[in-house]
């Protein structure tokens, strides 16, 4: 049996294949498309072929098991796996060899491949963050050269900002200056409805999302968001996991009999890290309904710091999502203690 190796790069990426006693079989420089994936592979066969995961190694991945290989997309951060390569003299001969050896041996970590469904969940989630963000920019340009020449843009929300930016009676230059400004924005008004409407649909037809949904301060964008970057339950051993990968677990620095705790990692994906630190600022806020979610977080605060409680909480929220996911459960409050 043969083992194949890609060292994957943007435009031109280096394969490697070796017999079952690590002899190079083949060793090519490719462009880095279907087409020639498709050439070098199609014919070959068939054998299990490791890659590094990464932006482009997805649709990598499928092209070449498209032609009847088994592939592996591999974790990097796995050391194990590069053998004795130094980052002294690192190229990429080097590391495809290395990739190559480890195919043939067994020495690597697979990481997780989404799957097709939330790969497009997750698209447009970045979509709406992208679109959100621009709006914001568009605004706080809006406002600041606006001040400029002593106007105010009145407080509301981002969706009216355009309406009361109308309101306003303004020179004909600072009017004329700012007509670019004020098209990206009108244009932008569609879009994000279009966006709001596919979450929406989204989560409307998922019953893990609607599920994530009864838990306090979790809408629809957050239920989405959380179920495509999670992807499957089951590759966490437990809650803990998850407020790891999330970034929300203190940085510590133990030994012996010391121990020393810090801010949150904040390692992971960070969309909806601040995503969960919003919807913790919801309850925080709640006043209706509270029940024994607040008085913990109150409690915490009364301690540590507002600030300190709602991550706390963010990390709690992720824990109730994971566990609700899990055990196929909807959330049910506890009421609050007399």
């Amino acid at each position: 049996m043969e083992y194949g190796a890609i060292d994957l790069h943007l435009r031109h990426s280096l394969i490697r294949i070796v017999s079952a006693t690590g002899d190079v079989v083949l060793e090519r420089r490719i462009l880095t498309s279907r087409a020639t994936l498709t050439e070098v592979f199609g014919a070959r066969p068939p054998m299990r072929v490791l890659l590094e995961t990464g932006t482009e190694s997805e649709w990598v991945a499928q092209a070449v098991e498209a032609c009847g290989h088994a592939v592996v997309v591999a974790d990097p951060n796995y050391a194990v796996m590069y053998g004795a390569r130094t980052r002294r003299i690192k190229t990429d001969r080097r590391d495809v060899a290395a990739l190559a050896e480890a195919c043939r041996l067994g020495v690597f970590r697979p990481a997780h491949r989404v799957s097709a469904d939330q790969r497009q969940r997750r698209r447009e989630v970045r979509v709406r963050e992208q679109l959100i963000r621009t709006r914001t920019q568009l605004i706080n340009l809006l406002r600041a050269q606006l001040r400029q020449d002593g106007y105010r843009l009145p407080a509301g929300s981002a969706e009216t900002a355009v309406r009361r930016y109308r309101r306003l009676d303004l020179p004909t230059g600072l009017a004329e200056a700012l007509a670019p400004v004020i098209r990206l924005l009108d244009a932008l008004a569609p879009a994000l409805a279009d966006a709001d409407a596919a979450i929406q649909a989204a989560a409307a037809a998922d019953p893990i999302v609607r599920r994530l949904m009864t838990v306090p301060g979790i809408g629809p964008v957050t239920a989405v968001t959380f179920r495509a970057i999670l992807d499957d339950v089951d590759r966490f051993a437990d809650a803990n996991a998850v407020t790891a990968f999330l970034g929300l677990v203190p940085r510590e620095q133990s030994s012996g009999e010391h121990q020393r705790k810090g801010r949150i990692t904040k390692a992971g994906p960070r969309t909806l890290r601040a995503l969960l630190v919003n919807a913790a600022w919801c309850v925080w806020r709640q006043r209706r309904g509270r029940a024994a979610l607040h008085a913990w977080v109150e409690q915490l605060a009364a301690r540590r710091g507002r600030r300190i409680a709602v991550v706390a909480l963010a990390r709690r929220l992720a824990r109730i999502l994971y566990a609700l996911w899990r055990n196929e459960e909807d959330y049910r409050p506890v009421p609050r203690a007399a």
